[in-house]
């Protein structure tokens, strides 16, 4: 963005240059800076060029492999079906590959400018400082002392009409200055969230790589079959629905309950939250098993026979009971036999409810989202594990999980756990986000994948 310059007669800007010391006239360099825009405004319409005909192979390389899915299941087939995944992939990788060189020079150029912006505007604010000191000093005169100083009462005001004008003038080319920075800012803010987008990138490059190894090993594995085993491919594909159904066997623990779940049943229950939300299943299963791994006394309190210690009327907060009461009450569940978690070493209370560990404040404020969207009436409870998920899915959305970035994500991961992004003040809360966006992934390619590849 140019330096915007208030029309002014030629030599009030040439007595303003003299003024005030290495404050520039804007349109002296304006052919260097024209050359410069025009080689800029080039290089981002020829990587804007390629990234449309990337974008346009992505579309047709999605089309050969939705074709090449609905063939039947045959060794050649599922080849294809890994080429196109691969090609696809690649493809990927180079979109945010151009998508990342398009930012970063819009970035850098931004902040040179608001860095060029703010040198100026200290410059003239300093001449415009010393000037109205001397103008306050000349307003502070009394006609008895012009007469006293021997100078002529016109010369005097000629003086100070003179410092006046040049003032006001100055006032009206600072808040011009004033008001480029200002629009440079908000463009540097924008730019900040395309800096974002472009971690984003970055992130989504590190993953589909991975998806690239992976593919490209299972190709190897296809091409690496005897005669024998591709004559008779129907014994891989049993293999790979034993491993499948492996997967979707294994027991998914459910925090606070003493009942587990399948993780078939539970990516279920996450892509039905899917599909009312927008939350992606692995990073909601991601944060159930995160919750689930925090500490090992969380879930075990308000058991019968413990110490009164243990029960909800200790470890639950004063201002939660009423809520907690009030739940219980409209599941026509008992108060003293619900397990909940207990207070962590460190101090605060306990309380929190069922697989997502929401308070029990916190769940009457959901109770209206979550009926919306299951289409239910009255209180849901937070102890059913299907319940739980919709409902962690909601507050996941609420706290911007549903744009599906990597940068969403983390930062919805670190709300959850601490009610502000990821950051690295005291307590620092990023090795949540961390941890909860590498499970994320692992969960995606070792489990949700081989499950989805097999059918």
């Amino acid at each position: 963005m140019k330096t915007k310059i208030v029309s002014l007669p030629l030599i009030f800007l040439l007595t303003l240059s003299a003024a005030i010391p290495g404050l520039v006239i804007a349109q002296s360099a304006a052919p260097t800076t024209s050359t410069a825009n025009a080689a800029k405004a080039a290089q981002q319409a020829a990587l804007q060029a390629e990234l449309s005909q990337v974008l346009a192979q992505i579309a047709q390389q999605q089309q050969a492999l939705s074709t090449e899915q609905q063939k039947g299941q045959t060794l050649q087939r599922d080849i294809n079906i890994l080429d196109d995944k691969i090609n696809e992939e690649q493809l990927s990788i180079k979109a945010h590959q151009l998508a990342i060189q398009q930012l970063g020079t819009q970035i850098d150029q931004k902040n040179q400018t608001i860095n060029d912006l703010s040198a100026q505007i200290n410059t003239t604010d300093q001449s415009l400082a010393q000037l109205i000191r001397e103008t306050n000093q000349l307003d502070s005169f009394s006609l008895t002392d012009v007469i006293l100083s021997g100078q002529s009462i016109s010369n005097f005001f000629s003086d100070l009409d003179t410092f006046s004008s040049l003032k006001q003038s100055i006032q009206v080319t600072l808040a011009s200055i004033q008001e480029s920075q200002n629009n440079t800012e908000t463009a540097k803010q924008n730019l900040t969230q395309r800096q974002i987008e472009e971690q984003d990138a970055q992130a989504a490059i590190q993953q589909e790589e991975q998806q690239v190894k992976a593919n490209e090993a299972q190709k190897a594995h296809l091409l690496s079959l005897s005669k024998a085993q591709q004559a008779d491919y129907k014994s891989v594909i049993a293999a790979q629905q034993v491993k499948a159904n492996a997967i979707r066997q294994a027991l998914f623990s459910l925090l606070q309950t003493s009942s587990q779940i399948t993780f078939g049943t539970a990516l279920e229950y996450a892509q039905a939250a899917q599909q009312m939300t927008g939350v992606d299943p692995a990073f909601l299963l991601a944060i159930l098993t995160q919750e689930t791994n925090l500490g090992n006394n969380v879930g075990t309190c308000n058991k019968a026979g413990q110490p009164a210690y243990k029960q909800w009327q200790s470890i639950m907060s004063k201002a939660n009971q009423p809520a907690y009461l009030q739940i219980t009450s409209a599941l026509g569940l008992d108060p003293n036999m619900q397990p909940l978690s207990c207070p962590q070493a460190s101090g605060g209370y306990g309380g929190a409810m069922g697989p997502a560990q929401f308070i029990p404040s916190t769940w009457l404020l959901m109770v209206p989202k979550i009926n919306a969207a299951m289409g239910t009436t009255g209180m849901p409870n937070p102890w059913d594990p299907k319940t739980a998920f919709i409902a962690s899915a909601i507050f996941l959305s609420d706290l911007g999980a549903s744009a599906g970035t990597y940068t969403a994500e983390r930062n919805a991961a670190c709300r959850y756990y601490s009610g502000r992004v990821c950051d690295r003040r005291r307590p620092p809360n990023a090795p949540y986000g961390n941890s909860v966006m590498a499970l994320a992934n692992s969960i995606q390619l070792n489990q949700i994948d081989p499950l989805e590849n097999a059918g």
